[in-house]
């Protein structure tokens, strides 16, 4: 990396994943700076969800280094990512929906007064002050906590999500089409949010086919096409019409301009 370059948060060089004979992602070359906020487009089956499933230890490569701090990482599971401050807020959520919203912020690493493995007891008071206080910083509202998940809106649920994320993230969050599924207000709710985010300086990554919100949000748009990334370019020198040609295949990335920053 060169010295007036920051050591990225997470890289990855050469990164590949074959299915027998189907090349769903080769060697994709990927950074996210320090604070930076960066958006990962392209067509169905372009390889983006494959991508996100190997640097978050769904899946493992078949070749290609991941590497965080600078440092090489080896993710066996998604428990691994999490342990190393790596959260995904993916799009079924994995939100449990009779439990409550504390219930649910710590799933997995419940707070206990008396720790008996299957028998331990919970410090509920905890837990719940330790909600509040997550859900205070990344501006969401939830009146009721005691409610359980299924009683919420589907902009409630997805803020829930971000904010147990963004509560527990020691590196980065990872979005998996955030507002796919959202309405006009609970998703101007939701980037809100990630605005807060990026205030706060906590790096993000967001998967998303809304290229209205990818511009309004990110710092730089990675372009996948065919199973490799084919571009990436600041989104201040780039517009929407440019992208929507590299993810359908009407621009060539080679004819771009080699702008600062900005490789094809």
């Amino acid at each position: 990396t060169p010295m007036s370059e920051p050591t990225p948060v997470i890289a990855v060089k050469g990164l590949t994943k074959h299915y027998g004979g189907v090349k769903a992602l080769t060697d994709a070359e990927f950074r996210l700076n320090p604070g930076e906020h960066v958006a990962i487009v392209g067509d169905n089956g372009a390889g983006k969800s494959t991508f996100v499933r190997l640097i978050t230890g769904v899946e493992q490569p078949s070749r290609g280094d991941i590497l965080m701090d600078g440092q090489p990482v080896a993710f066996d599971s998604p428990l691994d990512a999490r342990e190393q401050g790596v959260e995904t807020v993916f799009q079924n959520l994995a939100l449990a929906e009779d439990l409550d919203v504390p219930a649910n912020i710590f799933m997995g690493r419940e707070i206990t007064r008396l720790n008996l493995g299957p028998l331990s007891i919970l410090n509920h008071r905890a837990m719940r002050a330790q909600s509040v206080e997550m859900l205070s910083t990344t501006g969401v509202k939830i009146q009721d906590l005691s409610e359980p998940m299924r009683g919420m809106s589907g902009g409630q649920r997805q803020c829930v999500a971000i904010a147990r994320a963004a509560g527990f993230a020691k590196k980065l969050i990872i979005l998996d089409e955030p507002t796919a599924a959202l309405g006009v207000q609970e998703t101007a709710r939701v980037e809100e949010i990630i605005r807060g985010l990026k205030a706060r300086g906590v790096p993000l990554i967001i998967i998303s086919h809304n290229l209205r919100q990818v511009f309004d949000l990110v710092d730089r748009i990675y372009v996948f096409r065919q199973g490799r990334i084919i571009c990436s370019r600041l989104k201040s020198e780039t517009t929407p019409e440019e992208i929507v040609g590299l993810i359908t295949g009407a621009i060539d990335p080679a004819s771009l301009p080699q702008a600062e920053a900005t490789t094809c």
